[in-house]
C-alpha cells in the first residue's frame, strides 16, 4: 500500500517537473514564426501579424526578341529600268530629241535624205543643180534640179522664189543664193521653210537642217544618229 502511494507520489511530482519546464521556458529562445499565406495589403491578415516582404533570389530576364521588319513593296514600283529616261522626249516643251544626222524627207520631190542637223546655221539647205531663175506672169521663180540618193536620178522642180542671199565663201568671193520654200520632214516634225539652194557637193551630206526647223520643235544631241523612226 505504500508502495503505490510513493509511485504515485514520483509520478505526481514528474508531471510537475515537466510541465514547469514548459512553463518557465524564455520565450525569446523560441522565436515565434507568423506565416502569412496573402499579401501584407490583405486584410485577411491580422494587424499583429507581420508578413515578410519577398526578396528577390534571382531575376530571370527574357531574351530579347529581335523584331523583322518587313518592307512591303509599293505597289506598281517602277524598276530601275524604267527609270531611266529614254532618248525621246526632253524640256519643259516635251520636245522630240533629234540627233546628229537624221534622214529628212524633202517634198514635193519626195526624196528622203540623210541630213546634217545644225544648230549653227539659221536656215536649211539643200544640193541642187541647174538652178535658173525665171519670171512668169509678172513672178519670179526658180527652177532646179535634186539628185534622189536611191534611184540616182535627177527630179526637176520649179518653186518661186522667196529671196536671194549672198553667201561669202571661205576663199573671201561671195556667192549668191536663191531661198524657196520647201517642206522638210523630220521624225514628226513637218514645216514649210525656207530652203537655200547652194553646191553641196564638197560637203558629206546633201542637206543641211538649221534653226528655222528646229527652233521650238526638237531639241539636239550631237552624240546621236538616226534616232527617228
Amino acid at each position: 500500500m505504500s508502495v503505490n502511494v510513493g509511485l504515485k507520489s514520483l509520478v505526481v511530482l514528474g508531471l510537475c517537473l515537466l510541465s514547469g519546464c514548459s512553463l518557465f521556458q524564455s520565450q525569446s529562445s523560441v522565436p515565434a514564426v507568423h506565416v502569412c499565406p496573402l499579401p501584407p495589403a490583405c486584410p485577411v491578415c491580422k494587424p499583429t501579424m507581420l508578413c515578410p516582404a519577398p526578396t528577390v533570389i534571382e531575376k530571370v530576364s527574357a531574351p530579347k526578341v529581335m523584331e523583322k521588319v518587313v518592307v512591303s513593296p509599293i505597289q506598281n514600283q517602277p524598276s530601275e529600268n524604267q527609270l531611266k529616261p529614254e532618248l525621246k522626249t526632253a524640256g519643259k516643251l516635251n520636245l522630240p530629241i533629234v540627233g546628229g544626222v537624221e534622214f529628212v524627207l524633202v517634198e514635193p520631190s519626195g526624196i528622203k535624205y540623210e541630213a546634217r542637223i545644225d544648230t549653227g546655221a539659221e536656215s536649211s539647205s539643200v544640193h541642187a543643180e541647174s538652178i535658173q531663175l525665171i519670171e512668169r506672169d509678172g513672178r519670179r521663180y526658180v527652177r532646179f534640179s535634186l539628185l534622189n540618193p536611191e534611184t540616182r536620178e535627177w527630179v526637176k522642180m520649179e518653186r518661186r522664189l522667196r529671196r536671194k542671199v549672198l553667201i561669202k565663201q571661205q576663199m573671201g568671193e561671195s556667192e549668191r543664193r536663191y531661198v524657196v520654200k520647201l517642206w522638210m520632214t523630220l521624225g514628226k516634225i513637218r514645216e514649210l521653210v525656207d530652203v537655200t539652194l547652194s553646191d553641196r557637193t564638197d560637203f558629206e551630206y546633201p542637206v543641211l537642217v538649221g534653226r528655222n526647223l528646229l527652233t521650238d520643235t526638237a531639241i539636239v544631241d550631237v552624240s546621236l544618229q538616226h534616232t527617228l523612226k
